[in-house]
């Protein structure tokens, strides 16, 4: 009985955290190679660098403004 508690009272801890979670801003990257652009949430490896951001969308076209949270 104990164990369910414990189980019970860990997911009613976590519920707010996991509630509150947001997908994941875009930027665009630009190649060091050619300076073409791409949209992704990710940096794209050791040959990409940071070039705008961020965007709510995958076509990197909806500025993210201010009053949303940014991590």
């Amino acid at each position: 009985m104990k164990t369910v508690f414990t189980v019970l009272l860990s997911c009613t801890l976590l519920l707010p955290a996991m509630l509150d979670a947001a997908p994941a801003p875009w930027y665009q990257w630009r190649s060091k190679a050619n300076g073409g652009l791409v949209c992704s949430q990710t940096q794209l490896g050791p040959g990409w660098e940071k070039a705008d951001g961020p965007y709510r969308d995958a076509h990197c076209e909806k500025p993210m403004h201010a009053t949303h949270r940014q991590y």
